[in-house]
């Protein structure tokens, strides 16, 4: 049975990372300066880790495999009926986007962080919304 308690905090800790990049990055400085650069995309990457430790915590709780990827944890519980196929999709994109940012398989392009910043928050928040729905007895 997953601990709600412990997926409680990770998803809070989801929340508060977006609520500092809406409330404190500054896109229009990204490129320009070095310490808004990295405040974006270490915060970037701190939401999206705690959304992971959430899935993987669920993924192991439950039992519903051992995937061997990030975004194989979130194609776990969309198929588990945690959430929608579409947001299963984007959670994927950003599990890839947070290897990125970790391990610089490529160079970061700040067109995608500007990207991510600006109109892909929505998914993490929407993760912790479905997740959230789902302990509560709420159907995906």
């Amino acid at each position: 049975m997953t601990d709600p308690e412990l997926i409680e905090k990770k998803l809070a800790e989801v929340e508060t990372h977006v609520r500092e990049l809406r409330t404190l990055a500054d896109p229009d400085r990204l490129r320009s300066d070095l310490k808004e650069e990295r405040f974006v995309t270490h915060t970037l990457q701190l939401a999206i880790q705690a959304a992971l430790d959430a899935a993987s915590h669920i993924v192991s709780d439950e039992r519903l495999g051992e995937p061997s990827t990030y975004r194989e944890l979130f194609t776990s519980l969309e198929r588990a009926g945690w959430f929608e196929e579409d947001l299963g999709a984007r959670l994927r994109q950003m599990a890839g986007f947070r290897n990125v940012l970790v391990h610089g398989y490529s160079a970061v392009e700040l067109d995608v962080v500007e990207d991510v910043l600006e109109n892909r928050l929505d998914d993490l928040i929407d993760f912790a919304a479905a997740v959230r729905d789902r302990l509560a007895g709420g159907a995906a």
